[in-house]
């Protein structure tokens, strides 16, 4: 993977999938050129801050403000391993669509996996096991099943999502497009920082 161009982003993502089999070649720019009908985004920067990575066999419990505060929205909490960044995501008003073969929705993906770190750095954010972004809504997305398999196969694809985050929400936890950023992800110089819902 090459330097991303952010203000060329499309000619980038084009020319990094280049030498990829023309036919997933076509697969990954039908999805990027459909990106809203394969991915919802949060409306909003929102941290559910409950300190919690993800558990993978135990479950979450949430504090009664959350609980009381997700009667009011009508959102169901789950105890699961991810429900706590399910939750983080439809607070921010993201939706999760659901599929056509059953009754469950998308899933909802961190953008930040711990895969795909950028050219020349050794490592990224995992974020759930970072108490700071497991529940960070800028970094969750709602994900079309074909368009999560892409996601998890071409660091292209992945970074263009969180180029897009960053340009939606100015989220930026491996620090590649601003110089300094704090522990939420998020440029210090700005005034606008995360809603948080503790």
């Amino acid at each position: 993977m090459n330097n991303i161009r952010i203000y060329q982003l499309n000619e980038w993502f084009n020319d990094g999938i280049q030498n990829i089999p023309d036919y997933q070649r076509k697969i990954l720019k039908i999805v990027v050129d459909n990106l809203n009908d394969f991915v919802v985004w949060p409306e909003k920067a929102l941290l559910l801050n409950m300190g919690v990575t993800r558990k993978k066999s135990e479950r979450h419990e949430y504090p009664k403000s959350i609980i009381n505060a997700a009667k009011k929205k009508n959102i169901r909490l789950d105890s699961r391993s991810n429900g706590p960044a399910i939750a983080a995501f439809e607070f921010a008003k993201g939706v999760r669509v659901k599929r056509y073969s059953n009754n469950i929705k998308w899933t909802c993906n961190h953008l930040y996996s711990g895969k795909f770190p950028y050219p020349g750095r050794t490592r990224t954010l995992h974020a759930v096991k970072n108490k700071y972004h497991f529940t960070q809504s800028a970094g969750i997305i709602a994900i079309h099943p074909i368009a999560d398999a892409l996601f998890d196969e071409y660091p292209e694809f992945a970074w263009y999502l969180r180029v897009l985050a960053f340009r939606k929400f100015k989220y930026d936890p491996d620090r590649v497009f601003l110089k300094k950023v704090g522990k939420y992800g998020f440029s210090i110089k700005s005034k606008k920082q995360p809603e948080i819902l503790k």
